[in-house]
């Protein structure tokens, strides 16, 4: 075979920066994409997303000939590893769907080959991978799957893969073995387990990621209600004191990982996942906690421009996907007179330059806290900063 791994559906935020990172450590690592445009942008060296130096190793690994972005699926028939980065989504009813796992089998059957390693890196719904083992079986392809669930973080996983422990699982003692040898060149600290304990263990992780970041706006929450000073009561939890320096600071608690994963447990355990879904409700109600407070606030939001600063899902990334900063323009939609939107990184339609939306808003809202705008001229118009990223505390 031509190539050590191919990393189907490798233009993305989860399997691009795998597939630098094998290139990286001598892999011979070919990655085929339906997304034609962001393939043209591999070629050309360029990232199609922010990661920290994620540009660097990209053309690193071209000049190096370690990586190719293949036009056609071919190259899926010609590596003796396969990495499916697939996840399982929700649908409108917040119940898990598998026809983009399905669609892709079907679609690649013919170029699966007897003997190859499938390995599956998305997080996926309990179970599911015992449901892509059977589809293998079905198909008459002898396959070894196995479960490597990826846990980095957005921006940075091109530095952490090498530095978090990798999970591996897999349904054959050869298919463990296989994938040990593979994973161990990013580093020796490997935790074996299950499939369908690896699948848990991301969706955990998330969950409780979510969790923690509901706790934290609870508070954030109690504490505006009564005019204290979070920022002082979250220094007396914190500060010096083992117990409490695990709770993070408040915020949107957003992005295509963390709702998605709460709420497959939900679905995965008919609705019984009580705490997740305390904590859905807490987070995705932010945006309207805001226009709450703002209304209590301002006696007319309908006579204010409203801007909002910040359209990515977090700080300094340029995913915008299932940001609650567009879901706090929709609500203000309906009640400012009209409402202004900036983002140094995302491009979509309809954004401004930060400086035209400073001169025209009569009320600012940090969305996503962005470094840059930390030194941004606000000239000091009113602020809502829950982030308190302009340092004037975390009120709304």
């Amino acid at each position: 075979m031509n190539f050590e791994v191919c990393v189907l559906g490798g233009c993305g935020h989860v399997g691009l920066p795998l597939s630098i990172a094998f290139a990286l450590k001598g892999k011979r690592v070919a990655i085929f994409d339906t997304d034609r445009l962001a393939s043209e942008k591999l070629r050309s060296g360029q990232m199609p997303f922010m990661e920290k130096d994620g540009e660097r190793g990209l053309r690193q690994v071209l000049a190096g000939g370690n990586l190719h972005v293949a036009p056609t699926p071919e190259v899926i028939s010609e590596s003796e590893a396969v990495v499916l980065v697939m996840a399982t989504p929700i649908d409108g009813h917040m119940s898990p769907s598998f026809q983009v796992i399905d669609k892709a089998l079907k679609a690649y059957r013919s170029y699966f080959r007897d003997g190859q390693l499938i390995i599956l890196r998305s997080t996926l719904y309990p179970g599911t991978s015992s449901r892509i083992d059977r589809w293998f079986l079905e198909n008459n392809l002898t396959v070894d799957l196995a479960v490597c669930p990826e846990r980095v973080t957005q921006g940075r996983g091109l530095s952490e893969i090498f530095e978090l422990p990798q999970i591996v699982a897999a349904f054959s003692k050869t298919g463990l073995e296989r994938v040990r040898a593979l994973f161990s060149v990013f580093n020796s600290d490997l935790v074996e387990m299950e499939p369908l304990e690896a699948e848990l263990t991301k969706l955990f992780n998330n969950a409780w990621r979510y969790i923690k970041f509901a706790v934290a706006n609870q508070f954030f929450g109690i504490a505006t209600e009564l005019g204290a000073d979070y920022d002082a009561i979250f220094h007396g939890i914190t500060h010096n004191y083992p117990r409490g320096g695990d709770i993070p600071p408040p915020g949107f608690a957003a992005g295509p990982c963390l709702f998605k994963d709460t709420m497959q447990l939900s679905a995965f355990t008919r609705n019984n996942f009580l705490l997740g879904h305390a904590a859905m409700l807490v987070n995705e109600g932010m945006p309207q906690a805001i226009v709450n407070r703002m209304r209590k606030r301002y006696e007319d939001l309908s006579t204010y421009t409203v801007g909002i600063l910040g359209m990515a899902f977090k700080g300094d990334v340029d995913d915008a996907r299932d940001s609650l900063s567009h879901k706090l323009k929709s609500l203000l939609e309906l009640e400012a007179r009209n409402v202004l939107c900036s983002d140094p990184y995302v491009r979509e339609p309809g954004l401004v330059d930060a400086r035209i939306l400073i001169e025209k808003s009569d009320i600012i809202v940090i969305g996503a806290p962005h470094s840059v705008y930390r030194t941004l001229d606000l000239s000091d118009k009113p602020l809502i900063d829950m982030w308190n990223i302009k340092g004037r505390g975390r009120r709304i």
